[in-house]
């Protein structure tokens, strides 16, 4: 999927659902994001004491029919292909364990889902196409003809004089 951020010309995609992923983009922030389901664990790793007794790992999980409404239509179809996907929850989740506060790791959790979601946008959204970009792809078609016009007319004179007078 990644190919359709470089293709030149998006005339074959929906201009609509083009259109307003684009407005989306251009309005959209983290705060707009639903809040999600919060749980916390203890966390790995060295910290001795600290980490026996506390619960600073974080585990968001955003569900997926809270996502949707939020997001572009365009976006809809691959935010189950994430790798973030939880098929049993039908959720994304993440976990972060890496800082010594929960709401830093709760932090970290929702910068994640921002990052995700802003990495399906710039994949699966082709950048706008310049007008001269199109006037370009419009000639280039437009001598592709002519040229395939004028290499069938050769090969057809070539098949005529290949027959000889007629009789």
């Amino acid at each position: 999927m990644r190919f359709k951020r470089y293709e030149a010309f998006d005339s074959q995609f929906d201009q609509d659902a083009l259109a307003e992923a684009r407005a989306w983009h251009q309005k959209f922030q983290q705060c707009h994001l639903p809040k999600g389901i919060m749980t916390f664990a203890r966390s790995s790793g060295p910290g001795g004491q600290h980490v026996n007794k506390t619960e600073t790992k974080a585990i968001a999980t955003y569900p997926i029919k809270d996502l949707l409404p939020v997001l572009p239509r365009s976006l809809h179809a691959c935010i189950r292909a994430s790798k973030y996907y939880t098929v049993g929850t039908d959720s994304l989740t993440f976990q972060a364990q890496t800082h010594r506060s929960r709401t830093a790791n709760a932090d970290a959790n929702r910068r994640k889902l921002f990052d995700e979601v802003l990495r399906m946008y710039e994949e699966n959204t082709p950048c706008e196409t310049s007008k001269e970009k199109k006037e370009k792809h419009k000639e280039t078609e437009k001598r592709f003809h002519e040229t395939r016009i004028k290499q069938k007319k050769a090969a057809s004179a070539k098949k005529q004089s290949r027959r000889g007078p007629p009789e």
